[in-house]
């Protein structure tokens, strides 16, 4: 019997072995950076880290400032980019970063993005508030409704996403759920596969980005929520410098919060693909591909050119 259960524990480690040998080597699992919240409650990444995308296909990097992607070699005619993951864009190599693409067309001016899955509005307005002091002349925030919603604490408070208390006006900023799990859980590859093959509570650490039904549902979330989100807008332009920033809508935003944004004198920016016979999504989820990428910094150079 003993012999027997010594064989067993024996298979068992040797299985694990080599099941993580192969889901590295094939890169199964994509490499996930780790995150730190830094002196001013934001949540970035610690510095100079890469890794594999999912199919090995790409690397992505994190820079000295803590940031997804290349810095510019010059901050001089600086356009900053802050979002969310459609921002961090590990799913596509630099190459097919927003930054690149606007360069491209707008060569006179560098650019540096900001983007890290789960930024709120608010968070994107707390991150362009710290990075002023690189003189930005413009600050282009990719917004979707959600954005907007998920950034009022008296809707709904989320521990992880930094939102405002519009009662008393006060900034609740995230915090990181269970960093010490999820260090151990990214870096062990083979139980990270198994994770998001059965996750725990049925949503992993990178969650698609919303299917059609979801974002109707999230259309829904904010006329419910209507006055809130005025409310948060009129927080915004009270509170943040919005001269130089542009507000840059997904294509079907909102369009009450567009006029909103509009009668409070933001500039703002609508992307439309629905003239593109060509999807600006990947199959799997409505996350940009790299031609997504490219025509939605052709209609911002266009924009900002004029």
């Amino acid at each position: 019997m003993k012999k027997f259960l010594k064989n067993i524990i024996i298979f068992f480690l040797l299985a694990l072995i080599v099941g993580e040998i192969v889901v590295r080597v094939t890169h199964t699992m994509s490499d996930i950076p780790q995150r730190v919240i830094d002196e001013n409650g934001i949540q970035k990444y610690y510095p100079n880290q890469e890794g594999y995308w999912k199919g090995g296909d790409h690397k992505w990097g994190i820079n000295k400032l803590g940031w997804p992607g290349e810095l510019p070699n010059s901050y001089d005619n600086l356009i900053m980019i802050i979002g969310d993951s459609y921002i961090e864009n590990f799913m596509n190599p630099n190459e097919c970063h927003q930054s690149a693409f606007l360069k491209k067309n707008m060569k006179m001016y560098n650019f540096m993005e900001a983007g890290r899955s789960g930024v709120s509005l608010i968070e994107a307005m707390e991150i362009s508030k710290n990075l002023d002091s690189l003189k930005p002349v413009k600050t282009l925030v990719y917004v979707n409704n959600n954005d907007f919603y998920e950034s009022i604490r008296d809707i709904q408070p989320l521990q992880d996403i930094t939102q405002v208390n519009l009662k008393n006006g006060t900034i609740a900023y995230g915090k990181m759920k269970a960093p010490l799990f999820k260090k151990i859980l990214y870096n062990w590859k083979l139980l990270y596969y198994f994770y998001t093959r059965f996750p725990l509570n049925n949503q992993s650490e990178n969650a698609e980005a919303p299917t059609v039904s979801e974002a109707i549902e999230e259309n829904n979330d904010i006329l419910k929520s209507k006055s809130e989100v005025f409310n948060l807008i009129n927080y915004i332009k009270d509170n943040y410098s919005i001269k130089d920033k542009v507000f840059v809508f997904h294509p079907n935003s909102n369009t009450e919060i567009i006029e909103q944004c509009k009668n409070l004198g933001f500039n703002i920016i609508v992307l439309d693909s629905s003239k593109d016979d060509k999807k600006w999504v990947f199959d799997h989820d409505s996350h940009w591909t790299c031609y997504g990428h490219e025509q939605v910094a052709k209609q911002i150079s266009n924009a900002l050119l004029k």
